[in-house]
């Protein structure tokens, strides 16, 4: 396992350091400490202004220099140290004096780590896991859900979006589901997968997976299942839904013809800018992205004015898509007062529909933001 980053790499946040270390024998105002070497791997030829005795001013005691180990600072910044009480002279002067280390004056609370060796799973764990919620592994090499959810706690907060672009069986979003469950966080995944087809004489193929992503689907499911019915009232609450949306060609067709290319007949296909074959559902999604509205946001499907109409967060966004909307449906929806309002120009029942249609809304609402596709 790899991880990466450009430059700083603070976004891991390491294990929470031990502090059994640390004491405060001498009532330091500024708290716990611990000591610390105060040499370096220099020679006294290398470094000759760090290689000097060390005395103690409140016993006199020297401390010779190590010849292949100098001081770490130079006879001042040694003689602050002393003078701010942060250096440590032991009762034997054949032994090294020390530097108080303050757990209040660390960096962090965490110490980086490059293994894990206890807490987290193989991928016997992962197969495992599988055959759990499906009678059967399905894959050979299955991550396990407990290193996923170790990782996430290293960079995902409570209320961030982890991201998988090779979701395989969406073992990420088992674990952000699990982690949620646990900690009471609000963590949201994206599993990008591409549907790759199972093998016409696996088990998943089997069972009715015809591609990677239908496995990763149902986990999904399954996983959320478990998960509340494990943890009971303590889960209760634990949002395991999720939406599947799958990469498309634009909705609109391509209306840009050079001067030889058009017909006669050409006219009447151009009467509508939408392409037959998409649904409100798809038109919907692609509002939601040129407006910049979350996809996993609340979508309720209700009716005004006999027509169906979609709600977007509560009124933020309010998008019909039916046929023959009439001035009625119109000013029903300006007041619900939405923020945007999208519909086709071809829903429009009639000429004088589309030439009221601003009209209407700058009686009832004139602040809603209206698009027409």
């Amino acid at each position: 396992m790899l991880a990466y980053k450009g430059n700083d790499f603070k976004v891991f946040r390491g294990i929470d350091k031990d502090y059994k270390g640390y004491s405060n024998p001498d009532n330091d105002p500024r708290g716990p400490w611990t000591t610390g070497d105060l040499t370096v791997g220099m020679t006294g030829d290398m470094r000759p202004n760090q290689y000097y005795d060390l005395v103690d001013p409140k016993t006199g005691k020297v401390y010779k220099p190590n010849y292949n180990r100098v001081w770490s600072y130079i006879p001042e910044s040694m003689n602050q140290l002393i003078a701010e009480n942060r250096i440590v002279f032991p009762e034997d002067t054949t032994k090294r004096p020390m530097k108080k280390r303050f757990a209040s004056e660390l960096d962090s609370g965490t110490n980086p780590q490059s293994t894990w060796m206890d807490g987290v799973g193989m991928n016997t764990e992962g197969t495992k896991q599988m055959y759990d919620l499906f009678g059967k592994a399905f894959f050979s090499y299955t991550k396990p859900v407990s290193l996923v959810k170790a990782l996430t706690l290293q960079v995902a907060r409570a209320g961030d979006i982890v991201l998988d672009f090779f979701s395989g069986s969406a073992t990420t979003a088992h674990a952000v589901m699990q982690l949620n469950a646990e900690d009471g966080g609000h963590r949201k995944f994206i599993m990008v997968q591409l549907p790759e087809k199972t093998d016409e004489k696996s088990e998943a193929y089997k069972a009715g997976y015809k591609n990677i992503c239908e496995i990763g689907k149902e986990r999904i499911r399954r996983a959320g299942a478990k998960i509340k019915e494990e943890a009971g009232l303590a889960a209760q609450n634990l949002d395991t839904g999720f939406r599947v949306l799958k990469c498309d060609t634009s909705n609109m067709k391509d209306v840009y013809y050079n001067p030889a290319e058009y017909e006669v007949n050409m006219f009447s296909r151009l009467e509508d800018n939408i392409k037959e074959d998409r649904t409100p559902e798809d038109l919907l999604f692609q509002v939601m992205l040129d407006l910049g509205v979350l996809l996993s946001s609340k979508i309720e499907e209700t009716t005004i004015a006999g027509k169906k109409v979609f709600n977007v967060e509560d009124n933020y966004l309010i998008a019909c898509f039916d046929s023959d909307v009439s001035e009625e449906t119109i000013k029903a929806i300006a007041k619900q007062k939405p923020y945007y309002f999208v519909m086709r120009d071809s829903s429009m029942a009639s000429d004088s529909v589309a030439t009221n249609f601003d009209q209407i809304f700058a009686t009832y609402s004139p602040e809603t933001v209206r698009k027409v596709l």
